[in-house]
């Protein structure tokens, strides 16, 4: 048997082989000098910019034919789910008065795969490379406050504050067998749960590496889980352990008022998960999620979310019921109280509830969080965004007690689905500032307006999504005439613009 493969367009083969040769050459770091890495990467900017369908309409088809042998290796990486994604995105920061503003604009691209499966067995692997095209100062320290950049230095590594020019990841990398309602994949993985998901907010997601495995019991019951040893996270080029992971973002202060000393002084094997869902019927569905941190701390989450439908199947009524608990493990991570991450006998509760309509143009909600002043939510910044149902882009919850969070959100979609707009607005009220025994970052009550816009567009530009968010924060709490309490964090515009191109 032979396989045809066609290429439409010699100039379009061209494109893409330029690419994947970049890409290669990058990751072994055989481009030496900035100037040539400068204009590869302009040259794939540009180049991404032009649909494939154009290069191809003045040339013929160019087709490789290969010998096929279905049970040949060979044949299931020529038939793998290949995949080519390139992303631009800028990203600038607006502060009130004279604290510094910064903006930045980076390109990059990669490529995935997946194999076909061969006895129930796949092979997965990725990667992608990260270029800075034009930036402000970002490394450079707010010479009033003396903080680091917050937003735009974490598009490249925010432990290699001055690198920014030769990015590679390696991200990808697992094997996976299925059978029927079960699969297990070992290795680097991408996984979406509460306590770790991608936070796709910069240039690349966060991933992790460990075991994973899902069943389907019936069609009420699926569970998943696995256990995670090591984390990629979001904004830096390097694998972590689990507890070296920790510090990698901002540790906050303790809740004597001063540093957080767990930077590289927890003590754990990794993280373990066991998520169940249950679905007695079309209107319910019952979450409960265990997450444990080994020697350091246990999450636990029960959800309730229930949806009721018209006869026509025009207009749904959904709503949405979250309790969090948390209690330290031991000494939460160190004996020494000064370096742990969570202190021996800390526990937190959380309630998170929402209400909502749904058409196939609108989806509008009102959010309340509540998490209680037991003591602080904690879960690594490291390892993904929180998951309340008052999570807004640009800002989290996460290391505060006594918190009030209340939400509203429209989406609007057009009639294809191709164009959305969504405008939100939360206030959230938490302790002051200097009670740092519930406010780990020094974050004062603000409100919280997102206006967010995604357009795929179609025929000769399909392929691209354009999506934009500004993100406008406004204190509302006392600062004590400390710029350190507004800096990147109130009183601030963010904007976005990302362009997405996959193949």
């Amino acid at each position: 048997m032979r396989l045809r493969l066609t290429v439409r367009g010699l100039a379009g083969s061209r494109v893409i082989a330029l690419v994947m040769e970049l890409y290669f050459r990058m990751a072994h770091r055989s481009l030496k000098h900035e100037s040539e890495m400068r204009s590869a990467l302009i040259a794939i900017f540009i180049l991404t910019m032009i649909p494939f369908k154009a290069l191809s309409q003045e040339q013929p088809a160019t087709q490789i034919v290969l010998e096929n042998d279905s049970s040949s290796l060979r044949s299931h990486i020529v038939n793998a789910k290949w995949q080519v994604h390139s992303r631009s995105f800028f990203m600038s920061t607006i502060n009130e008065g004279a604290l510094k503003d910064d903006y930045t604009l980076a390109t990059g691209a990669g490529i995935g795969m997946l194999t076909e499966s061969y006895k129930g067995l796949q092979l997965g692997m990725s990667g992608f490379f990260i270029f800075e095209l034009v930036s402000s100062d970002i490394e450079q320290p707010d010479p009033l406050t003396n903080l680091n950049n917050r937003y735009e230095l974490g598009m490249y590594d925010v432990t290699q504050p001055g690198n920014t020019k030769n990015l590679s990841r390696l991200e990808e990398l697992y094997l996976k067998y299925s059978k029927k309602t079960f699969s297990f994949t070992i290795g680097r993985i991408n996984i979406n749960t509460p306590f770790m998901n991608i936070q796709d907010g910069r240039m690349r997601p966060t991933l992790e590496e460990g075991a994973w495995g899902t069943y389907a019991a019936s069609s009420k019951l699926y569970m998943e889980g696995g256990w995670i040893r090591k984390v990629l996270p979001r904004s830096t080029n390097s694998w972590y352990s689990m507890a070296s992971s920790l510090g990698t973002y901002s540790v906050g202060v303790n809740e004597n008022g001063q540093r957080s000393g767990y930077e590289g002084n927890v003590n754990s094997n990794g993280f373990g998960m066991l998520h169940m869902k249950y679905k007695p019927n079309n209107h319910l569905t019952i979450h409960f999620w265990d997450g444990i941190f080994e020697n350091v701390m246990n999450t636990a989450i029960l959800e309730l979310k229930t949806e009721q439908t018209t006869n026509s199947k025009k207009h749904t009524l959904y709503q949405g019921l979250m309790f969090v608990h948390q209690d330290a493990i031991n000494a939460g991570g160190n004996n020494d109280p000064n370096l742990t991450y969570m202190i021996r006998g800390g526990q937190s509760n959380t309630i998170s509830a929402q209400a909502g309509y749904k058409n196939k143009k609108l989806d509008a909600s009102l959010s309340y969080t509540r998490i209680t002043a037991d003591g602080r939510y904690l879960m690594p910044r490291e390892w993904g965004r929180e998951f309340f149902y008052t999570f807004m882009p640009r800002e989290r919850n996460e290391g505060a007690g006594d918190v009030h969070a209340y939400m509203a959100k429209f989406i609007m979609s057009s009639e294809n689905g191709r164009l959305k707009h969504g405008l939100s607005y939360g206030y959230f009220e938490l302790p002051d500032v200097k009670n740092y025994r519930l406010n780990k970052y020094g974050m004062p009550s603000y409100h919280h307006i997102n206006l967010e816009n995604a357009y795929k567009l179609d025929k000769f530009l399909k392929g691209f999504e354009i999506r934009t968010l500004l993100a406008w924060k406004i204190n509302a709490g006392e600062t004590y005439g400390n710029l350190r309490y507004h800096y990147n964090k109130t009183d601030m515009l963010n904007i976005n613009v990302i362009l997405d191109f996959r193949l």
